[in-house]
């Protein structure tokens, strides 16, 4: 066992885990970061997925030794009070279906989205083919994906 200092949502983290630990265990198990979900354990399904420094990680595959001074961004630190764009147009649409793997859907769009704020269907299809729905609500997702874009687009105005 080792102890860790990692910067979660903006706020410095010490846990002490094994090396090999992974991300996800970390935010779950010691940090009580419910909202990054466990789906398939080998990086397959997204469920998992939380950004590192800004990019989309499936935090299942991401051991904690790994992360050292990287910024780690939750579901629950995307936005204060729940209001990224994306977060607003998941209600307003009502996207998800049983809601598992939304968390995962939504971090992965918000990389998207701040790399490019107006993808086409084939951007947005591309960027998330790796987050897996089981409900199949993959056309809403992508809905939701351009109607974020329109919102978020408005608001920097």
């Amino acid at each position: 066992m080792s102890n860790y200092t990692v910067n979660i949502n903006g706020t410095p983290r010490t846990v002490e885990v094994a090396p090999d630990t992974p991300l996800l265990w970390v935010l779950r198990d010691h940090l009580s970061l419910v909202g990054t979900k466990f789906g398939c354990g080998i990086g397959q399904c997204g469920a998992c997925t939380v950004h590192l420094d800004g990019q989309p990680v499936r935090a299942c595959l991401t051991p904690i030794a790994k992360v050292g001074l990287s910024q780690v961004t939750t579901i629950e630190g995307l936005h204060p009070r729940g209001e990224h764009p994306l977060q607003k147009v998941w209600q307003e649409l009502d996207v998800p279906q049983c809601g598992y793997c939304q968390a995962g859907q939504i971090m992965t769009a918000a990389a998207l989205l701040k790399k490019n704020p107006r993808p086409s269907d084939q951007d947005i299809d591309t960027a998330l083919a790796g987050n897996l729905c089981r409900c199949g609500t993959y056309l809403r997702i992508r809905a939701g994906i351009h109607r974020a874009a329109e919102v978020a687009g408005k608001e920097a105005i």
